[in-house]
């Protein structure tokens, strides 16, 4: 497939943002995707190359956080396996729940998220050590056996509910949470972009051109994080939601 130049002026900055953005608190496809769709990408090569960009980035953004000692691996080893399961099972029940419906059921879901995160000023504040690790591992498991099975339903905003459910349910740091989302999402990325892949819906100097804008917005998002840690992520993550929350309706109401 030719691929003109305005289509990778169109791709090219809003990968670089999504990755920012994703390294810091999720989402990043909420902002990458659509640009691919901007762009006049027939879907099924939108969807494939976007795998490729984004599965770029999130590798950086695991490694950077692998060498600061934010992944634990024997919690990514279990967390893996469980969204791994969640994806399969959410995959079979998107047959049988209506894609409208669903969508309903999110915009109630968002705005309580958004108030949580506002509201909740010890966000991401948790300490590992007052859970046993056998029970952290538990409920990080648990966690990412349900936010697989949304991925596997719908999918976006899964980094975002991942670093949410590990902080809230699991009393992970924000940082261990993020650094275990970005185990899982690696994991995932490297699933879908192989099936993508196997069907030939990657157009790869697309992909790897921008997958070098996303591994610079990772890169950038990932020493903001550091630096910054909840107080510059709590916002972001409510702008995460807040797009979502335009998309859904936009998905919603432009029919």
């Amino acid at each position: 497939m030719t691929i003109d130049i305005y289509v990778y002026l169109i791709v090219c900055p809003f990968v670089f943002l999504a990755g920012f953005v994703d390294a810091i608190a999720g989402g990043g496809g909420l902002i990458s995707l659509p640009a691919y769709f901007i762009s006049g990408l027939p879907a099924h090569f939108a969807l494939g190359t976007n795998k490729l960009s984004a599965m770029l980035g999130t590798a950086l953004t695991t490694y950077k956080y692998a060498r600061l000692g934010y992944i634990n691996l024997k919690r990514a080893f279990f967390c893996v396996i469980c969204a791994f399961v969640g994806s399969s099972i959410g995959a079979k029940l998107a047959l049988l729940v209506p894609d409208r419906e669903f969508k309903i059921a999110l915009l109630f879901v968002l705005p309580l998220t958004a108030f949580y995160l506002l509201k909740n000023r010890d966000f991401g504040k948790g300490i590992d050590k007052s859970f046993s690790e056998a029970l952290i591992i538990a409920l990080c498991s648990l966690v990412s056996l349900i936010v697989g099975m949304y991925d596997g339903i719908y999918g976006p905003g899964t980094g975002t509910f991942l670093l949410i459910g590990f902080c809230t349910f699991a009393n992970c740091t924000l940082k261990h949470a993020n650094g275990l989302a970005k185990a899982v999402n690696l994991a995932t990325n490297l699933a879908a972009f192989t099936v993508f892949c196997i069907n030939d819906s990657v157009i790869f100097t697309l992909g790897l051109t921008a997958g070098i804008f996303s591994i610079a917005g990772n890169y950038a998002g990932a020493l903001f994080f550091e630096k910054k840690g909840a107080i510059g992520t709590k916002p972001i993550m409510i702008f995460v939601i807040a797009i979502f929350i335009v998309k859904i309706c936009y998905d919603l109401f432009s029919v």
